[in-house]
């Protein structure tokens, strides 16, 4: 193990029965605790001594009988005998039935999560009589704030050797980021970095959980330096009828009435029919910025790459880096000696952002044997454009390009969302296309398309950043059927989804991701299960988006946020 001059040596940390750091509820007392040997040789005494014992008594009564002694007429080694026989055969009993024995002892000894069990049966048991038909009700039932108490989280105990490492890592002798790998747990680093990190602040970390969390499935691809995680709470909206299909639709969020608006509108598709939704284009895209020597090379290498009698060439170079990404096409811009070149691909049900980047690092280095001249700026020059609101995704497209829509009935627009088609559809005009235009919005001619991207994609571990431009996103209503129905539709240009990689193979986002049916890489049809994800996420929007702006349009909104949205705790008696 490789140590720093004047590092505290690193032991390595190896799970055992009475392990600290795992935060196990204390043992109860056991019976055999009272013991003075071990149980194996207790029992293996009391064993030899009843069948001795037995043997002893049946010789010597066999004796008596043969001689016509009384047998009533005892001496003391028979006494001595029947009083072995008698303890022994009492223990051996007691043995078999220590279970019930220690049952009893433990009942007399119980500590704080005893009582917390016994608790959770009472509560159990006094709420517990809800049918299902009234289980809605009885989970929006009031709760006396009496009974909630908030749950305590307990700090990890730390031992000799734990409190070593963390002196090291306050003192700066050990570098937090190497404790995984010099300590071989990951959960061991993450408490000793949490510790340390209380110490060098001096502030509490209480309330931000650490035990319940796999950290070695996140080492080395979702986060670094770990020392929590922070629990976000998954509501369910739906059933999400598209194209034929019912989705119950996961969505992280502590934003109050999100997660029940978006069940509104759901239910309004539901009854209407369904929702139907179309691909329109598939293709991740990377863009590198590259430097020549004049503004003449950079639009010759411009025409090379855009030429189509060079594709098939570029096209293997690209394609050799993954069985997955196939090359798409290329798009140039020039801005003077310097050219940007947008490569688009296909990236079978990963989002393809690292496996874009691997193709385009082959193409380039295959360019420089033609253009020597050509000086690699960087792998990455903002006209892919990633994380970034952009007018070329756009127009253009990114990852999955979605149209979505639905039919709605106009007994539905009145009694479900408690409206009219006229008024939503004047309010869809003047809100999400006059009033994005006045406000110069760049894909944001919607009502809160973002609101639903985000909590789908915590939800279904995609990456949260790239809500910026997935929420891309243009939503039109139109009176139809003789202005007896309302055509409501969702066009998303740039969802960037996957369900293999990152954050979709946690334990939480991959139940989520199979939930909807779409969990890992589709073996029949490679990229099926990205393109369907994309598609819920687009029908979920048009679900959002349905019901917050009847919420506008009747006068809602403020009112159900006050209601749903608004916590009824004495912030002060908290702070204090």
């Amino acid at each position: 193990m490789d140590t720093h001059a004047g590092e505290p040596t690193l032991k390595p940390y190896h799970r055992h029965h009475h392990d600290h750091h795992d935060l196990q509820p204390p043992t109860s007392v056991k019976a055999s605790d009272a013991l003075p040997l071990p149980l194996y040789l207790t029992n293996g005494l009391f064993f030899g001594l009843f069948f001795s014992v037995a043997y002893f008594l049946l010789h010597r009564w066999r004796e008596k009988i043969r001689n016509s002694t009384p047998l009533h007429i005892i001496t003391f080694p028979e006494i001595a005998g029947i009083v072995c026989l008698a303890a022994s055969f009492i223990y051996l009993l007691g043995f078999f039935g220590i279970g019930v024995v220690q049952s009893f002892i433990s009942r007399g000894s119980n500590d704080s999560w005893d009582v917390e069990e016994d608790n959770n049966v009472m509560i159990k048991k006094n709420g517990g009589g809800c049918t299902p038909a009234e289980s809605l009700a009885c989970t929006l039932a009031p709760v006396s704030r009496e009974r909630v108490v908030a749950p305590t989280i307990q700090e990890p105990f730390l031992s000799d050797d734990d409190e070593e490492v963390i002196k090291g890592v306050v003192s700066g002798t050990i570098p937090s980021y190497s404790l995984e790998s010099k300590l071989g747990d990951c959960k061991r680093a993450a408490a000793i970095r949490r510790e340390a990190l209380q110490r060098m602040t001096g502030r509490s970390m209480e309330g931000l959980p650490l035990e319940g969390f796999d950290y070695e499935s996140i080492l080395g691809q979702c986060c670094e330096m770990p020392v929590g995680f922070v629990q976000i709470p998954v509501g369910i909206a739906g059933p999400l009828l598209l194209n034929g299909t019912e989705y119950m639709v996961p969505m992280a969020t502590t934003e109050g009435c999100l997660v029940a608006s978006t069940n509104r509108g759901c239910k309004a598709i539901y009854i209407s029919g369904g929702a139907s939704s179309m691909l329109l284009k598939d293709a991740m895209t990377r863009a590198p910025v590259v430097r020549l020597g004049t503004a003449k090379r950079a639009a010759e290498l411009k025409f090379f790459v855009e030429d189509p009698a060079n594709f098939d060439t570029l096209s293997v170079a690209f394609n050799r880096s993954s069985r997955f990404g196939r090359l798409q096409n290329i798009k140039c811009a020039v801005a003077g000696k310097n050219l940007y070149m947008r490569f688009s691909c296909s990236t079978g049900d990963a989002m393809g952002m690292n496996m874009v980047s691997k193709g385009v690092q082959n193409v380039l280095d295959y360019l420089q044997t033609d253009f020597p001249d050509m000086d690699i700026i960087g792998i990455s020059g903002n006209f892919c454009s990633d994380k970034k609101p952009a007018a070329v995704n756009w127009i253009e497209g990114r990852g999955k390009s979605v149209v979505c829509e639905a039919i709605i009935k106009e007994e539905v627009v009145q009694k479900v969302l408690k409206t009219n088609i006229d008024t939503l559809v004047e309010l869809n005009m003047l809100k999400n296309l006059a009033g994005s235009a006045m406000a110069g919005a760049l894909g944001g001619f919607n009502a809160h398309a973002s609101n639903i991207v985000t909590a789908v994609y915590i939800a279904t571990g995609q990456d949260p950043a790239q809500n910026v431009e997935s929420s891309h996103c243009i939503t039109m209503m139109e009176a139809v059927n003789n202005g007896k129905d309302l055509h409501i539709s969702v066009t998303m240009p740039s969802i960037e989804v996957g369900t293999v990689g990152g954050g979709t193979q946690l334990a939480s986002q991959s139940a989520c991701l199979n939930l909807l049916g779409v969990k890992g890489a589709s073996k029949d049809s490679p990229g099926s299960n990205s393109r369907l994800l994309a598609a819920i996420v687009a029908g979920s929007v048009l679900a959002g988006e349905l019901s917050l702006m009847s919420a506008i349009a009747a006068g809602q909104l403020v009112k159900s946020h006050m209601k749903y949205n608004r916590s009824s705790k004495d912030v002060s008696k908290i702070a204090s």
